[in-house]
C-alpha cells in the first residue's frame, strides 16, 4: 500500500485568499488581484455574548501553496525589507498605468518567472501564459503550474492582474 502524502513541508497559515484546491492535478484556480486578498471569516455555530462566534479559516498543504504564491506575487517587492524580507515579493506591480502589449506581457512573464523562483517550496515552473483577457483591455492573465516539493502533481494557478 502506498504511503500517504502529507505535505508537511508546504505548510499552513491563515486562510488571506479564495484560493481553493485539492490534493491531485486540478483546473486553473483563480484569485482576483483586487478582490481576493481578506481574511476567510466563518460562522462558528456556537453562541457568544454579542451573537455567533466567528473563526478564521486556515489553508494547509497544496492550498498554503497556492495562497503563498498568489500572495508572493501581488506583494510589491522589496516592500517587507523593514521586516526583514527584501527579496520577498514580485515586480508585477510595476506594470500597474502600462499598456496591455506584448512588452509588458514579457516583462509579466518575467516577473512571474523570478517570483516563483524564490519560492523554496516549488520544485519547478511548468507552463507560463500571460495574455490578455478577452473584453477586458486594461488586464493581464497569468496562469502557470508548479510542481511542489515532496509532490508529483502540478498545482495550476491563474491570476488577473488590472494594468
Amino acid at each position: 500500500m502506498a504511503k500517504a502524502k502529507t505535505f508537511a513541508r508546504l505548510g499552513s497559515d491563515l486562510a488571506l485568499t479564495r484560493y481553493v484546491g485539492t490534493a491531485s492535478a486540478t483546473p486553473l484556480e483563480a484569485a482576483d488581484s483586487w478582490g481576493s486578498l481578506d481574511l476567510q471569516v466563518r460562522g462558528g455555530g456556537a453562541s457568544g455574548r454579542n451573537g455567533d462566534l466567528l473563526d478564521l479559516a486556515a489553508v494547509g498543504a497544496r492550498e498554503n501553496l497556492g495562497q503563498a504564491l498568489i500572495l508572493r506575487l501581488l506583494t510589491r517587492k522589496g516592500s517587507l525589507e523593514p521586516l526583514g524580507h527584501p527579496d520577498y515579493g514580485s515586480r508585477l506591480l510595476e506594470l500597474i498605468g502600462e499598456e496591455n502589449n506584448a512588452t509588458n506581457r514579457n516583462l509579466a512573464r518575467l516577473y512571474t518567472i523570478e517570483a516563483v523562483g524564490q519560492e523554496r517550496r516549488v520544485r519547478k515552473l511548468l507552463g507560463l501564459a500571460v495574455d490578455p483577457v478577452p473584453g477586458q483591455p486594461d488586464t493581464l492573465r497569468i496562469g502557470f503550474s508548479v510542481v511542489p516539493i515532496d509532490d508529483d502533481d502540478p498545482l495550476s494557478l491563474t491570476l488577473e492582474v488590472t494594468l
